[in-house]
């Protein structure tokens, strides 16, 4: 796990309903737990500051950080996919995205994830294609210092699903199911602190799934087989995550001074 895709777990999953900031010394606590050194964190700290997803603040319990509005914005719409909130209803048109892409390469690859982890897949080259229209569309376009145009669409000669890999993302979920389960109770296991290992747990847990985002677009039930295992696999999570969160609430409060 890098250190700095914990930060974003930190802030998004544990300190978003708690002013979105923290003392660096409580971040490098509640990262211990998880195999974090403190070096790393304050390493990662560094780099998402220069990156504009951290901004310095002096707070009661020390020199500490708190998250942008930008990060902000990230950390709403990435957990309302994880959790599966506010889903919306499909009308049965697409969103077609003809972009017009950077000169630099690497900000060519940057959008080219981006857009993928918010939901899009390249239908053609230089054209991108969701079910529903993506907020964060223009806040990615703007990061890489990309230019696009958007159309609506009622339909193609052939599935815009094809633009997926559901045959893996399929084979991924059938995968979580099989593993979820031992990978709660390793990490409960493993500590001697009932409150520190449920938070452990619960922050692998979801660090795992929220793998999920780079693959699966949120596709609508209509688009989806009735056996898909994703909607298995999402109830799963969610009781799982549910039933470990007050051990992790009282761990991260522990670690906050509250």
């Amino acid at each position: 796990m890098q250190a700095r895709s914990a930060l974003f777990d930190v802030y998004g999953d544990h300190l978003r309903t708690r002013g979105s900031e923290a003392p660096v010394a409580a971040v490098v606590r509640m990262l211990s737990p998880v195999g974090i050194a403190a070096p790393a964190v304050r390493t990662a700290i560094s780099r998402m500051v220069s990156q504009g997803w951290l901004e310095p603040v002096h707070l009661q319990g020390g020199r500490g950080y708190r998250t942008t509005t930008r990060a902000n914005r990230r950390l709403d719409e990435t957990a309302n996919r994880v959790y599966r909130r506010d889903l919306p209803d499909w009308d049965g048109h697409w969103q077609v995205v003809f972009v017009e892409p950077p000169a630099a390469r690497a900000d060519r690859t940057r959008l080219r994830a981006d857009l993928a982890f918010v939901g899009y897949a390249e239908l053609a080259d230089n054209v991108w294609v969701s079910p529903f229209p993506r907020a964060e569309l223009e806040s990615v376009l703007d990061r890489s210092g990309a230019r696009a145009r958007t159309a609506r669409a009622d339909r193609f000669s052939s599935p815009p699903t094809g633009a997926w890999d559901l045959d893996g993302l399929r084979a991924g979920y059938e995968d979580w199911l099989g593993i979820a389960d031992d990978l709660v109770q390793h990490h409960l296991s493993a500590h001697d602190d009932a409150d520190e290992a449920a938070f452990a747990a619960r922050f692998h847990l979801v660090h795992e799934w929220r793998k999920f985002l780079f693959t699966d677009p949120g596709l609508p039930d209509a688009l989806l087989p009735p056996d898909w295992p994703g909607r298995e696999a999402a109830t799963l999570f969610a009781s799982t995550a549910t039933r470990l969160k007050p051990g992790t609430d009282r761990f991260v409060a522990r670690c906050l001074g509250a």
